[in-house]
């Protein structure tokens, strides 16, 4: 389960590593986190400041073009999954991995976006008649 942390802890968190109270090992044992959210905050704080320890509640969309160059880095063998995720400004490790499952799956990556998908949306416009009509023919006695 994915557990969010204020930027007030994240700050905490970086200033006692800044500060080399203890190693990174003992660090993330003392504050309850991965090495990875301590490299992901470490990441966010040198290149946007305190803002960038805020957590973005907004949803990010993607390009197949995206997914698939970071798809393909990661599997030419030269940069991990931290740096990829960087490199194209990724939201989330966990999300290069789902892209990488349905590569190799060989499943297509397709642009994300925000709002109904075309499935969503095939059919005739029903009119508000209609619908009550339907409703009311659904919810009928069977005869």
């Amino acid at each position: 389960m994915y557990k969010q942390y204020t930027p007030e802890f994240k700050l905490e968190v970086l200033l006692a590593y800044e500060n080399r109270e203890c190693t990174i090992q003992e660090l993330c044992k003392r504050y309850q986190i991965t090495k990875y959210s301590l490299k992901q905050w470490i990441n966010e704080f040198e290149e946007f400041g305190i803002e960038g320890l805020e957590r973005s509640n907004s949803w990010k969309g993607y390009t197949k073009e995206l997914k698939e160059a970071a798809v393909k880095d990661y599997l030419s063998g030269e940069f991990s999954q931290y740096e990829i995720v960087r490199k194209y400004g990724i939201s989330s490790r966990s999300v290069l991995q789902r892209w990488m499952k349905k590569y190799n799956s060989h499943r297509d990556l397709k642009d994300t976006s925000k709002g109904k998908t075309s499935s969503m949306t095939k059919g005739r416009k029903t009119t508000w008649n209609e619908r009550i009509q339907i409703v009311l023919d659904y919810n009928a006695p069977i005869r």
